[in-house]
């Protein structure tokens, strides 16, 4: 009666453990099947702001309406200035600095750390080639629907080219920090020889 009791106890178990690791993958599958914090529509107007920034280790107000009078605008966010993905992202948009000039273009980053802050990394990771906007509201990142889901209280990775009509054209989302620029140079080129025929 013993060994009956003692399989029918590992029987049970075994099946409260099968039970609990199919509701764990029906969990995933309803996390993966869920969309997350998507963003902006192309064609979609982008929200207009202004906002502190900093540029070559000083401060001045950003504004994207004044910044679209110019040219298209990449605006990429990023979740935090420093840790080693944000500094690499940094990085590469300012070697594309160029690319980007040359595309009639001008990149500005946004994150929410405070403007303190991004005065140092506008000169050490951006090597004062582009701005940066101190976005400790997170009104750009409501209104660019990049707050990060699992931590709210930093913006998701993710650039935007938005044309001078204030309409979005692309945007890519990726923690990887490797192919932003990439992406956001490949849509220039794309809109710029579209508006050329």
């Amino acid at each position: 009666m013993s060994n009956n009791r003692d399989a029918n106890t590992a029987r049970s178990h075994a099946q409260q453990i099968a039970t609990k690791q199919i509701l764990a993958g029906a969990a995933v599958l309803l996390a993966l099947a869920i969309p997350s914090h998507a963003a902006l529509d192309i064609g979609e107007r982008a929200s207009d702001f202004t906002t502190e920034a900093a540029f070559a280790g000083k401060v001045y107000k950003f504004s994207l309406a004044e910044s679209l009078k110019k040219g298209p605008v990449v605006l990429y966010v990023f979740p935090d200035a420093f840790p080693e993905g944000c500094s690499v992202e940094a990085h590469n948009f300012a070697e594309a600095t160029p690319q980007f000039a040359a595309l009639g273009a001008s990149v500005i980053g946004a994150s929410g750390d405070d403007v303190e802050t991004l005065t140092k990394f506008s000169v050490q990771a951006c090597q004062t080639k582009f701005p940066v906007a101190s976005d400790h509201t997170q009104a750009v990142m409501k209104s660019f629907d990049a707050v990060m889901q699992t931590r709210p209280e930093y913006a998701n990775r993710i650039s935007y080219v938005i044309a001078p009509d204030g309409k979005i054209v692309s945007h890519y989302m990726s923690l990887n920090p490797n192919k932003h620029v990439e992406k956001m140079l490949d849509t220039l080129r794309s809109w710029a020889g579209g508006r050329d025929k």
